[in-house]
């Protein structure tokens, strides 16, 4: 989805790089087995990717634009990565052991464009998996970011009904400074 030139700056950036990688994606996952068959949602420039490429699973992923998408194959020969959309996945059902993705969420184009990958992440992940992930908190801050951006902020208050509507239970979020990370059991 579209992004300005500032915020494709900044998920470029070492900066965004170590903080994903010292504290979102730890606090994000600390409870998710990605040793298993992992389907990643959304992973745009691969700093996400290449933190879940260390640690050990059968990675997959998919992401909605074609230069991105191209640039991953290059960047992660070892990952199959599949140019599309988290909301008509092409895969069979039962297929990942974990779905995740992160701070990608809010640039989905509309709640029910939303809803819509949710229920295709419950289809495509086998019984007990787990969907997990975070996004960032609305604020000023956020908001100026993404000026011109596909911006559909997840209320964290709300999502753990929309995930349960969609296929989950055990459907949790929690908030932590600017981010919030969820977790839900198909």
């Amino acid at each position: 989805m579209p992004m300005n030139a500032v915020h494709r700056r900044i998920c470029r950036s070492d900066g965004w790089a170590t903080r994903m990688h010292s504290q979102v994606l730890p606090w994000a996952t600390r409870e998710v087995p990605l040793a298993g068959k992992v389907l990643e949602l959304g992973p745009g420039y691969g700093i996400t990717t290449r933190w879940l490429a260390g640690h050990g699973g059968d990675l997959t992923a998919v992401e909605v634009d074609p230069a991105l998408a191209s640039d991953l194959r290059a960047q992660f020969p070892d990952v199959d990565v599949h140019e599309g959309d988290g909301a008509a996945l092409p895969f069979a059902d039962e297929t990942f052991d974990a779905v995740v993705c992160f701070t990608m969420l809010h640039h989905v184009p509309s709640p029910e464009h939303q809803d819509r990958l949710f229920a295709e992440a419950a289809r495509v992940l086998r019984p007990g998996g787990v969907f997990a992930g975070s996004d960032s908190v609305l604020s000023l801050r956020f908001r100026l970011i993404h000026i011109g951006d596909t911006m559909v902020p997840v209320n964290p208050g709300t999502m753990p009904d929309r995930l349960r509507r969609n296929g989950f239970h055990d459907a949790t979020t929690q908030e932590g400074g600017r981010s919030f990370r969820f977790s839900a059991t198909r």
